[in-house]
């Protein structure tokens, strides 16, 4: 699965074709990869989910936490891992099973923004937190699982929330300023991108 930054916080995209060129890392090096971008705390009981050798999302490991993690979309360019709070799930898996049908970007968010609101699809109450390590090509190595060079970013879902009820900006006017995107809708986030060094 592969997190878009322009979209990161939207759907987690999932590569249409897997041609016989790309090669799906071995199991513990998903899990390995995987668990980078949650907390060192929340790692090892994280559930993981990642690609079986047909490029489908499966489970790969089960969690004991609250924390779920997505390995690298083998066909993808660079690295990207996610890890994200169970509450998410079933707004995740939702738009993993759209784009799977093949629905636009706005297709997926119109469909999920009708389920959000008529309570078919269920949100998180409270806020939660999606995590997104990132790295460029030449900085991993998918047969050994090393990562280097890499960059995490944060996202927090509050749906329905507004810059009014958060007083959050609409962008930032600084460098890792917190604002809110997609403000009073069911995916409703903030975004928090620390500077690159």
């Amino acid at each position: 699965m592969k997190i878009l930054l322009s979209t990161a916080v939207i759907y987690l995209t999932i590569s249409p074709v897997f041609s016989q060129n790309i090669v799906i890392p071995s199991k513990e090096v998903q899990i390995r990869t995987a668990v980078l971008a949650a907390p060192e705390e929340k790692q090892e009981h994280a559930r993981i989910l990642g690609y079986d050798e047909n490029g489908e999302v499966v489970e790969l490991r089960k969690g004991s936490n609250e924390m779920i993690c997505v390995a690298d979309d083998p066909g993808g360019k660079g690295f990207s891992a996610s890890c994200y709070h169970s509450a998410l799930e079933p707004f995740m898996e939702r738009g993993r099973q759209l784009k799977k049908e093949g629905k636009s970007f706005q297709q997926i968010f119109d469909i999920r923004e009708a389920e959000a609101k008529n309570g078919k699809l269920s949100m998180p109450k409270d806020g939660a937190t999606l995590f997104v390590l990132t790295a460029d090509d030449e900085s991993y190595d998918s047969n050994s699982g090393e990562v280097s060079d890499t960059f995490l970013r944060y996202v927090v879902y509050l749906p329905w929330a507004t810059s009014e009820t958060t007083g959050l900006p609409l962008k930032p006017s600084a460098p890792g300023m917190p604002w809110i995107m997609d403000p009073g809708t069911h995916r409703a986030h903030i975004m928090i991108t620390p500077p690159r060094d």
